[in-house]
């Protein structure tokens, strides 16, 4: 938002007059300095210009303290949302590689090798068979167990930190509306108190509050959403294949403990 308000043309606040300069007198219509009033040395002097203000200064004086608010919100959801697509990511949930050398070593019968790899890897498949081979050795339903145990533990980890995102889906549009009805409230109020001609500047504050909080609370949410429903689904789809792909190796135990 602050990259669109600074790429954006500037507003200016001039008067149409002051956008075009006056003709000159001709030198014989021009007053004599005799007629000119005493005590008036500021009769020719230009006026003043007022100074230029850009798209962005407006947005922070209409959004008054409600920008830090929302300054702080989008911090924390670009951190979030960085957070959870690193651990989404296939690498951390169902490595290929630890697949591979898992399956290798069971397949040469080398169950400690494969139990010491698979509690030295961080990833969710890791942490899931390393449940199962330590209790193997009670039987392949302990270990079924076991692993379904870790899996949900897992699961729920993935789930916590997603939902930070769903919160703050929720909470920007709610915060957004506060600030419409705090503007339209100060907008009201102008007109109660200055009666039937307020000013235009001091209503134009009010409007330009209500407008924008909805505007920005608006933008934060409809991608902390999105984002949220895409890494659930993705989430979701890896953990059924950490469930499915687990099973997959520890089936050769099927007959221990029987």
């Amino acid at each position: 938002m602050v990259g669109v308000f600074l790429t954006t043309p500037s507003v200016t606040a001039q008067d149409a007059a002051d956008a075009e300069p006056a003709a000159e007198a001709p030198a014989d219509e021009a007053p004599a300095a005799d007629d000119a009033p005493a005590g008036d040395d500021n009769a020719d002097a230009p006026a003043k210009k007022k100074e230029p203000m850009s798209l962005f200064a407006w947005t922070y004086k209409a959004l008054t303290y409600y920008f830090w608010i929302f300054l702080m919100i989008s911090i924390v959801f670009v951190a979030l949302l960085v957070m959870n697509i690193m651990n989404a990511r296939r690498e951390n949930v169902v490595p290929l590689a630890l697949v591979e050398s898992f399956e290798a070593c069971l397949e040469e019968n080398q169950v400690q090798e494969a139990y010491d790899m698979a509690k030295e890897d961080e990833s969710f498949l890791g942490k899931v068979l390393s449940a199962g081979l330590e209790k193997v050795s009670q039987g392949y339903d302990k270990a079924i167990e076991a692993m379904q145990e870790v899996g949900e533990e897992e699961n729920m980890k993935l789930d916590h930190r997603l939902s930070y995102l769903a919160l703050i889906g929720t909470l920007s549009p709610m915060i957004g509306l506060f600030g419409t009805v705090d503007g339209m409230i100060r907008a009201f109020s102008e007109i109660a108190i200055s009666g039937s001609t307020p000013e235009a500047s001091k209503l134009a504050e009010g409007i330009s509050t209500a407008l924008f909080t909805t505007l920005v609370g608006l933008a934060l949410a409809i991608p902390a959403i999105a984002a949220y429903n895409i890494l659930r689904n993705r989430v979701d789809r890896l953990a059924l294949e950490v469930g499915i792909t687990s099973e997959g190796l520890m089936s050769r135990f099927q007959n221990v403990g029987k």
